[in-house]
């Protein structure tokens, strides 16, 4: 399998659920994680495309998506709570050389933009975009505008997330994570910043379902490419259901009514 199917299978048609689980690491306990094993498999028996982990879960737990469409991503980034002015600084935590023999297809980083650390984030993913090219796997940025020395261009009504999808971009990612802006014609300006696919994410676990599927769907409407949303999925009461429902509107263009009946949500 080379890059090009890798990219395929995570994105198919360039439309992707990618559910990350990666969490734990910077966190813990959280709601939703406490059972794993039982979150990647209600993942896998809704159909998402891509699951993104630490390398130790896609070691440990990459079997369940066996013989499904369910591929998982190994995500480098990694700080914890406990760091105090250095929490924002996301260290990298491995090579590209060992995604394929965990049991991963592709690579994530991220890079807070904004923080005091930026500059060594950014070089860290220029790094790992590198180690992608070379070993033919696709690269995913999560790349967030909200550090304290964050600045957007006067009039930029995307509060610098705009510059963020085309600083991954420019990175060499494949794909990139953006928030929500609260309007489509915001929004509309975060989609066109750059020709990757852009997921959105979800924030922090509400539990509202309607609510959910409803700022996915306008983000869908608004160029989005699919959703990158973790919380909002996996500390849900109905994992497989709210997981299924976004599938239905990422992949099969579904209104928001449609999933929540089909879903039983």
């Amino acid at each position: 399998m080379d890059k090009a199917d890798r990219l395929q299978k995570l994105l198919p048609n360039g439309r992707g659920v990618w559910i990350p689980i990666d969490h734990g690491a910077s966190d813990f306990p959280i709601p939703g994680l406490k059972d794993t094993e039982g979150v990647i498999r209600s993942l896998v028996a809704a159909g998402v495309d891509g699951i993104i982990a630490q390398k130790g879960l896609v070691d440990h737990y990459h079997h369940l998506c066996d013989g499904s469409p369910t591929s998982m991503v190994i995500h480098f980034s990694v700080s914890t709570r406990h760091a105090g002015p250095d929490t924002a600084n996301k260290v990298l935590v491995g090579h590209a050389d060992e995604v394929l023999a965990r049991g991963g297809i592709g690579i994530s980083c991220q890079v807070n933009m904004g923080s005091p650390n930026e500059a060594r984030m950014i070089e860290r993913m220029g790094e790992m975009s590198r180690q992608a090219l070379h070993h033919n796997l696709p690269m995913f940025g999560m790349v967030y505008a909200r550090g304290e020395h964050l600045d957007p261009i006067e009039g930029d009504t995307t509060g610098g997330n705009a510059h963020a999808v085309r600083l991954a971009f420019e990175l060499g990612c494949d794909a990139a994570k953006t928030v929500w802006t609260g309007d489509s014609e915001s929004f509309r300006t975060i989609a066109s910043a750059s020709p990757i696919p852009i997921l959105v994410a979800g924030g922090p676990s509400t539990g509202d379902s309607r609510g959910i599927l409803t700022m996915v769907r306008s983000a869908l409407d608004a160029g989005a490419s699919g959703v990158c949303m973790g919380r909002q999925v996996f500390a849900h009461d109905n994992v497989e259901g709210i997981a299924r429902a976004l599938v239905m509107l990422v992949h099969q263009n579904a209104s928001v009514d449609d999933a929540l009946h089909a879903c039983n949500l």
